[in-house]
């Protein structure tokens, strides 16, 4: 009877552990620029680079840039080409005003706005991934020296989890929660 006792606890442990390790990793959706300031001119040059140092893209994220269609696009570029607003070699082009984009691998990823004189004002982003190996996001790099560079912060903004994600979540800590007391009830009769 002890042992059952035993195995039974050590199933339970497993469990709670295993369903706290896999929703340490769910996924989650960021809306650019966050909710009030979506891709598009921003007040300031740096705006949309200062959202993305204070979030945390991990592997299985995705970038969600909302935007008019008719007015605007999305470039994904190489470094070099991030820094010039040189729009000739995407590496990908959105055009549908509501462009998903999956986070599928670590390192740095560079965006910019397609229409004419966007980037140059600002509208581009750099995103910096980790992987699944990091616990801490990187160090934030210090401002670079240039003309354009705003002194003024951006509105805070939090990061945007999807409704099913956020949902998900909820499901899978109650489901668990409750898995666990009708194991440890039946364990201790």
């Amino acid at each position: 009877m002890g042992s059952i006792r035993f195995s039974l606890l050590f199933f339970v442990t497993i469990s709670v552990l295993f369903s706290l390790h896999f929703d340490a990793y769910e996924a989650r959706e960021f809306v650019v620029g966050g909710k009030e300031n979506p891709w598009s001119i921003p007040a300031s040059p740096n705006t949309l680079n200062s959202w993305a140092e204070k979030e945390r893209f991990k592997i299985g994220d995705s970038l969600v840039f909302k935007y008019d269609s008719k007015t605007d696009s999305v470039l994904r570029v190489e470094e070099g080409d991030y820094k010039k607003c040189n729009k000739a070699k995407p590496i990908n082009e959105y055009h549908d005003g509501n462009t998903m984009f999956k986070i599928n691998e670590s390192g740095s990823f560079f965006f910019i706005s397609g229409a004419d004189g966007h980037c140059e004002k600002g509208e581009k982003l750099e995103i910096r991934v980790l992987s699944h190996k990091h616990s801490s996001p990187p160090p934030s790099q210090s401002p670079k020296n240039s003309p354009n560079a705003a002194t003024i912060s951006p509105p805070v903004s939090s990061p945007t989890t999807s409704a099913s994600a956020a949902g998900s979540s909820v499901k899978s800590v109650a489901i668990s929660t409750i898995v666990v007391a009708i194991l440890v009830g039946v364990a201790l009769v």
